[in-house]
């Protein structure tokens, strides 16, 4: 099941009347793509947060989806996230999941959602990072997260890339001082739902857009394919 396929199902059931009474239903009818922040109980979730308008515009700037310019915030453990076609989640603390949320991030990624999980410590071993993949392996399997090999699709779902690009805060001191060349995922029938960066990709993309002109590449680019795999499946 894709994506679309997904959202459509969900028109029809029980999420689609949650999605009905929310925010999110103008976003569901007159958009293609909407950016849902997920905030949890357990840890810092509202984290660079000039991250989506920079993402958002990315989109704007290089295709023709019907983008809303707004960012949705959510509870994980409300049901209306369901209805979303792609989630953010991110921080630098503890990700302890209750029994609310631990069930809507399963039920989400297993019928069709994507999560983009980025770890704002870019540290392989910090309190983020340990913390999230156990939940992950608690509620998928202890195998389930697995590095993305560099011929993955999401590296080519818009722009070609060889593998997942660098960030400059990889090397900054704060998290292990390594550059991580790799990303990983949860697949669910051979679909891509759970996307997870130790490199820090919000900080990277956490800049007021202005600014976006002196760079020499745009390094949103990326955000770009990430959105449109998650769209694709």
């Amino acid at each position: 099941m894709n994506r679309a396929a997904f959202l459509r199902l969900l028109a029809g059931g029980l999420a689609g009347a949650w999605l009905a009474r929310s925010p999110l239903a103008g976003a569901a009818a007159d958009y293609d793509f909407w950016f849902t922040r997920l905030k949890y109980d357990s840890g810092d979730w509202d984290v660079d947060q000039r991250m989506p308008a920079n993402l958002l515009t990315a989109l704007i700037d290089y295709t023709d989806l019907r983008v809303d310019p707004k960012e949705h915030v959510l509870a994980l453990s409300d049901p209306k996230m369901l209805g979303a076609p792609f989630c953010y989640l991110a921080g630098h603390k503890l990700v302890e999941f209750n029994p609310e949320e631990r069930r809507n991030f399963e039920r989400y990624v297993r019928n069709g959602g994507f999560v983009f999980v980025d770890d704002c410590n870019h540290d392989i071993d910090g309190l983020f990072a340990r913390s999230f993949e156990s939940q992950m392996a608690a509620i998928f399997g202890r195998k389930a997260l697995k590095r993305l090999p560099r011929n993955h699709p999401i590296y080519r779902s818009f722009f070609v890339f060889d593998g997942p690009p660098a960030t400059g805060f990889e090397l900054n001191g704060w998290g292990d001082d390594l550059v991580h060349d790799y990303l990983q995922g949860i697949e669910i029938d051979g679909r891509l739902g759970v996307l997870y960066s130790n490199k820090d990709y919000g900080c990277e993309w956490d800049y007021d857009w202005r600014n976006k002109r002196f760079l020499a590449e745009d390094n949103t680019k990326f955000a770009v394919n990430i959105a449109m795999y998650a769209l694709m499946g």
